[in-house]
């Protein structure tokens, strides 16, 4: 069931709906704020949190890029491997 989940990011009050667990959203909420937290420099005054914010989203896109791009390597990898497997079984069946 979607509902509404609020936090609080830089000074500013967020919030969304969602129908994902809540373990989840926390895990979510938690990655962002860590996320933007590395990214806000020592005197928050001097740099917006609107470009914060987008440096932490940049950041959290090119690891999801590098994630997937490691998923497909995995599973082209993975493909191979059955298909060798398939092929060893298949000839000993023979």
């Amino acid at each position: 069931m979607e509902r509404l989940v609020r936090f609080k990011l830089l000074g500013h009050n967020f919030s969304f709906y969602t129908d994902a667990l809540d373990e989840d959203v926390e895990q979510i909420i938690s990655l962002v704020k860590e996320e933007v937290e590395s990214n806000s420099p020592q005197n928050r005054s001097t740099v917006p949190s609107s470009k914060t914010l987008i440096l932490a989203c940049l950041q959290l896109a090119a690891r999801y890029v590098e994630l997937k791009r490691e998923f497909s390597t995995y599973r082209q990898q993975q493909d191979k491997r059955i298909d060798t497997l398939i092929d060893k079984v298949a000839s000993e069946i023979k």
